[in-house]
């Protein structure tokens, strides 16, 4: 009697069921299922092109040769899956300026992608109810990454920015953005699979899923989101080509049935040296938004909201004096006032500018001077011997030029202006100011005048 397809498959499983560990035969072949077998072409049925990718890299030769022995050595093996249908989007509107209670979880409501579901129900989102939109600054500094997750969280059928990657030094307010498009998507569309979680967690699930032997059900999580969003994806640089793999299918499945990825890292991603090509190349298909160092009007805005948080009457003087010795990040701005605030609690004291004073001399450098663009091209001016007023004509004279160049660079630099408030200031455009900048960078390594001239500048400065 001759045997039908699904009989010799299961002489197949049975051999690669005597040959592996149980955890690893129920993960990666009990799935799979025969289609069918006809004219030495076998079909076989598996979860995902990931599945594919795994079984062919972890277990050739076993496939291999159990094939050969069932079906014969002229046998020709393809491989078939189903990809999900598309399913529409809900519109959003605005949400409330206090705290979202839209993301809170429902009794039973997990983020766990091992839980055993039999039908997509509600997860946790992960994500912190006061990250909103309403409670997040706005400044030049910012503004385009915001405006676009705005775009983003309120037009979800909308994927012209998809993804969205979001980069910027540690402390600049891209977890609250990144947080607070997932928080406006849940306060208007409920039912919407929205997941907040860091690189390292994942990376955290991905192994225990390959130990456990349940990477099936790992794949089949993430696939069911319809907004994931990643923090600090700069995490997955490494060693780590497992993980990697496993994201590269998660993020080719979510994008071509049209469900939005959001991620969040330190560095753009042409400086993500150690991650995959491919991924990186992904990484820019959408939109990319750097999220600049707090200007001073944005600092000035958050202490005053911080203040407002928590119940605190800054006095003016403080709130200056802050905004312009503590230039790098929000994080820290926030961290201030935490520590100004206990300070004059236990010594029981009015929050003061000589308690201030105190307070950040332990903890960051104090700017003698305010370093501003007018300071800036005043000093560069007097070193160039050159009138202040050509710096901002559009002359293309070399002395006048090389002026122009350095107040860009020691703008950005010093002055922590945005590349788009430099060149408002000068008439040019961010593209200008841009080359600039790095050119003078570029040139440092290599010209000893230019590196006597940034040092003499710089020292007048910081004097």
């Amino acid at each position: 009697m001759t045997e039908n397809h699904l009989q010799l498959w299961d002489r197949c499983l049975n051999i690669f069921q005597d040959n592996l560990p149980a955890e690893q035969f129920d993960a990666w072949f009990r799935p799979v299922t025969s289609v069918s077998f006809s004219d030495n072409k076998l079909v076989l049925m598996v979860p995902s092109q990931f599945f594919i990718e795994q079984l062919e890299e972890r277990y050739t030769n076993l496939l291999r040769r159990t094939l050969y022995k069932v079906y014969g050595a002229s046998m020709k093996l393809y491989y078939h899956f189903n990809q999900v249908s598309n399913e529409p989007s809900t519109g959003v509107t605005m949400g409330s300026s206090k705290p979202s209670s839209a993301v809170a979880p429902k009794p039973g409501a997990s983020s766990n992608p091992f839980r055993q579901q039999t039908e997509p129900q509600e997860i946790n989102a992960q994500l912190n109810p006061n990250y909103t939109f309403e409670n997040y600054c706005d400044s030049i500094s910012n503004r385009v990454a915001r405006s676009i997750g705005e775009a983003i969280a309120n037009d979800p059928k909308c994927k012209t920015f998809n993804p969205l990657f979001v980069f910027g030094a540690p402390g600049v307010g891209k977890t609250h953005l990144i947080q607070a498009i997932g928080i406006r998507i849940k306060e208007n569309s409920p039912l919407s699979r929205v997941l907040y979680i860091t690189a390292r967690l994942f990376e955290s699930q991905y192994t225990t899923a390959v130990r456990n032997g349940k990477i099936n059900d790992f794949i089949s999580f993430y696939q069911s989101i319809d907004t994931l969003i990643i923090d600090d994806i700069q995490d997955l640089i490494g060693n780590k080509p497992g993980t990697q793999n496993a994201f590269f299918h998660i993020f080719n499945h979510l994008i071509l049935n049209q469900k939005q990825l959001i991620l969040a890292s330190d560095c753009c991603p042409s400086k993500m040296e150690g991650m995959e090509k491919r991924l990186v190349s992904r990484f820019t298909m959408g939109m990319t938004a750097e999220l600049e160092h707090p200007d001073y009007q944005l600092r000035k805005e958050v202490l005053r909201q911080k203040a407002e948080q928590d119940g605190l009457e800054l006095p003016e003087d403080v709130v200056d004096y802050i905004a312009s010795n503590v230039t790098e990040s929000i994080r820290e701005l926030e961290g201030i006032v935490v520590s100004v605030t206990a300070h004059a609690a236990i010594l029981n004291q009015e929050i003061s500018l000589d308690l201030t004073r105190k307070v950040l001399a332990n903890a960051v450098k104090i700017n003698q001077r305010q370093i501003n663009f007018e300071i800036i091209t005043q000093e560069v001016a007097s070193y160039y011997q050159v009138d202040p007023d050509q710096i901002f004509t559009k002359s293309r004279k070399r002395e006048i030029s090389d002026a122009r160049q350095m107040v860009m660079y020691m703008a950005k630099k010093h002055a922590k202006m945005p590349l788009t408030a430099i060149g408002t200031r000068l008439s040019r455009t961010h593209a200008t100011v841009l080359y600039a900048c790095k050119n003078i960078e570029e040139r440092l390594g290599i010209e000893k005048q230019l590196q006597t001239d940034v040092s003499k500048i710089e020292s007048t400065l910081l004097k």
